[in-house]
């Protein structure tokens, strides 16, 4: 299995008030402020008609314990 790509960072320019309503959003969804862009994103998207790729689902939890080292 290969590993996912990493996210690509982009710096974004977004007025106070509208930041603000983003953090409501976020904290009502239980995400953070760049999950719930990226979720706007998607939702704006597939309303437009364009189609994306569903995200990669990321393993939840701890990593499974290396034994390399005998513990």
């Amino acid at each position: 299995m290969k590993p996912p790509a990493p996210k690509k960072a982009f710096p974004l320019r977004i007025e106070p008030s509208l930041w603000d309503a983003l953090e409501r959003a976020a904290a009502a969804d239980f995400r953070s402020v760049n999950s719930e862009i990226e979720c706007l994103l998607r939702e704006a998207l597939q309303r437009r008609g364009v189609k994306v790729a569903p995200p990669e689902q990321r393993k939840r939890g701890r990593p499974a314990k290396d034994d390399k080292d005998g513990s």
